[in-house]
Parts: C-alpha cells; structure tokens; sequence
C-alpha cells in the first residue's frame, strides 16, 4: 500500500472546501513574474477585479454556475487532462500530442467541456527553484495563454511539485491494476495539481498574459463573471 493515505474516491468532493465565511478568504495573489510596464500591471489588477480565477469565484459563492477548470499536466510526450465542473474533479484523459497539435486539442477539450480557465502545473524542486523543464511549460503556457485571450479564457500556473506521487498514491489506494495506472497516471496527477488549486482558493498562482496588447485589452473588456 502506498504511505500516504489518501482519499479512496476516484471524485474530489469540494463541498468542504467552500464552508468557510468568504471574509476567511485568501486575497488573490499577483504573479511573481509579470514583467509589463505599468499599463500591464494596471491591467493585471483590472484582471484580478474582473476575472477572478474560478476557485475563488466558487470559495465565495458555491452555487456558481459555469466557470469550469481545465488542469493541465504537461509532459514530455504525454498530457494529463483533469476536469471541475460544480464540486468534483475527475481524471478526463491524456493527450499523446505536442506543439501545436496539443495546444488545438487542449482548446477543443477547453470548448466541449465548457471550461474557461487552464490550470497548467509548473515543475519545481522542493525549495521552489524552476528547472529547464520549467521554462518549456512557460513556453507552452505562454503560447495557449494567446489563443485562449483571443476567446476570452484565461492560464495560470500552479507548482505542481509532489503531484506525482500523490497521483501514484491515489491510483493505488483506488485499487487500480499496474496497466490501468501506467495508462492513467498523467490524468490524475492533473487531478491532484486541480485540488490544489481549489484548496488554495486560487491563492499563489500566476496568470499568464499575452504580449499582445490588444489582447490583454480582449481580457481586460470580458464580461463580469455570472455570481
């Protein structure tokens, strides 16, 4: 068995997540990295008033309607694809594409599922220090955050550091055979990298903005999220 115990349901349950006042609430966190000038930063606020990121709009009012999350593991050759829609999180599938097949897939996934925000995991170590494979997520974040502005839907990234062997862990403890957790390990560590996100109610992301100022002026001018 694996050491760490986790929840033995192949669906995440938010319920609990979203019990607290909203005055207990995290404030949205600003990007550590946003190297615009200050109309770009004046925007990042504008962003954060809003479009805020769904796991806040759902901590402060839990009968949200819309506002789905698409979780996004990236990898070498295969892309784990995890899905929140109302208060669960499940595996979805994983992507064998890369480049910009991959970044299609994802907008088509994005569009059928109703989603309207990816959540991508960032590689780290355990002090927090990027590594090389850190900067091509980056590059590929920074692509999709162009075609996702130009429909109006946002990136952020997440550290996703130990979402592997949590995900391996829920695998095991959920019963599944060896091929069936080799077959959908990069699925649900995009499940794992999800429930972060939401049990940190959107705090110490990072929103990826597009270069292109009119693009960030699309964001900017999209409509008040539906409460």
């Amino acid at each position: 068995m694996c050491a760490l115990q986790l929840q033995s349901r192949p669906f995440f349950s938010l319920s609990k997540i979203f019990s607290r006042s909203p005055s207990s609430l995290p404030y949205f966190s600003t990007p550590t990295r946003v190297n615009y000038k200050l109309k770009g930063r004046a925007l990042l606020s504008s962003l954060q008033e809003f479009h805020p990121p769904n796991a806040l709009r759902r901590k402060t009012n839990s009968r949200l309607t819309g506002g789905f999350s698409l979780g996004v593991d990236l990898g070498l050759s295969r892309t784990g694809l995890a899905l929140s829609k109302g208060f669960s999180v499940r595996p979805l599938t994983v992507l064998k594409l890369r480049g910009q097949k991959l970044e299609l897939q994802l907008l088509d996934v994005a569009e059928r599922e109703e989603a309207d925000e990816f959540i991508i995991g960032l590689p780290k170590s355990w002090d927090g220090k990027e590594s090389p494979q850190s900067n091509k997520v980056r590059s590929i974040a920074g692509r999709l955050a162009v075609r996702a502005a130009q429909r109006g839907w946002r990136v952020y990234l997440v550290d996703e550091h130990g979402t592997s062997s949590e995900a391996e862990c829920r695998m095991i403890n959920l019963g599944l055979e060896k091929s069936a957790r080799q077959k959908s390990f990069d699925a649900y560590a995009a499940v794992i990298l999800l429930e972060r996100y939401f049990v940190m109610s959107g705090e110490n992301i990072e929103i990826v903005l597009p270069k292109q100022v009119d693009l960030q002026e699309k964001l900017r001018r999209g409509s008040r999220p539906t409460n």
